[in-house]
């Protein structure tokens, strides 16, 4: 791992992969630290010939961090990170993996900067604004969910957080089931290295949003990879991403639910996304030049 310092923000980066290959930046979701994408996924596709990086978001993990509730950062500062990470690696255009909030960090990043894009793709995303009409709301039983959730008395008790963890991540499993070992596992290595799991938890959902994007104005080639089983972004919302962006595809998953693809579904997400990749990989100069 190694740490950037840049506009006053401290982001950690992990790498697999050879550097001369093609360069993909995983972009997790909120609350999520580059732990839920765990260094199994990112060597399946480091093995399809493609060079992964993965990151720390704001107040996840070893970057930086603000007290509960008061993020001292901007939307618009978690949607410009990646080109804080891409600059800091000399890497001119990336092909940008965003997972739901991290899908609309690939949009923001696509719209306002697209030739530092050379592909997208969204996984468990929803448009992050144009006129995508009435969508459907997440599934009632989340609300419900949250609502019971287990109380931390003290974030500092590594266990408590833990469980805490697991529990809020449960609701969000598809019809594949919930893979309580795996999350376990994934929620032990991230309560362990985080600098404060409280704003973790909190603070990307109390941040001031950046400004939306209209994804039609998105021109790097798009996949999109939605399941028919996400509770909190329902298909439909991965539908009118398609709808929305020029020449997008659909990838729909069966089972899988609001979650970094699992092992059951890698045999058909993973070879999909490396052709996505590599066959996009040549340079895209934008609109009138724009971009390198």
């Amino acid at each position: 791992m190694r740490t950037i310092e840049s506009a006053g923000a401290r982001l950690v980066v992990d790498e697999f992969g050879e550097r001369n290959e093609p360069t993909v930046l995983l972009i997790a979701g909120a609350t999520q630290s580059m732990d839920w994408w765990p260094p199994d996924f990112c060597s399946v596709l480091a093995a399809g010939g493609l060079h992964v990086v993965r990151y720390d978001q704001r107040d996840t993990g070893q970057s930086t961090t603000s007290p509960p509730e008061s993020p001292g950062y901007s939307g618009t500062d978690l949607a410009t990170d990646p080109l804080r990470i891409l600059d800091e690696l000399g890497i001119d255009a990336a092909h940008l993996v965003g997972l739901s909030m991290g899908g609309g960090i690939a949009q923001h990043v696509a719209v306002h900067c697209p030739g530092r894009v050379r592909t997208l793709t969204l996984i468990e995303s929803s448009p992050a604004g144009g006129d995508a009409g009435e969508l459907p709301p997440p599934d009632a039983r989340l609300r419900e969910a949250e609502s019971a959730l287990p109380e931390v008395v003290d974030w500092a008790d590594t266990q408590a957080v833990i469980e805490y963890r697991v529990a809020a991540e449960r609701p969000y499993a598809g019809t594949l089931g919930f893979d309580e070992k795996r999350c376990r596992a994934i929620a032990a290595v991230e309560a362990g290295r985080s600098q404060n799991m409280e704003s973790s938890m909190s603070n990307h959902f109390v941040v001031t949003a950046a400004s939306d994007v209209n994804p039609s104005r998105i021109v790097a080639p798009t996949l999109v990879v939605h399941s028919d089983a996400d509770p909190l972004f329902p298909l439909a919302h991965g539908e009118a991403l398609v709808r929305l962006i020029p020449d997008a595809a659909l990838l729909r998953v069966r089972g899988m639910g609001h979650e970094t693809p699992p092992p059951p579904v890698w045999a058909t997400v993973v070879p999909v996304l490396v052709d996505h990749i590599r066959a996009n990989d040549g340079p895209y100069a934008g609109p009138e030049g724009e971009g390198k």
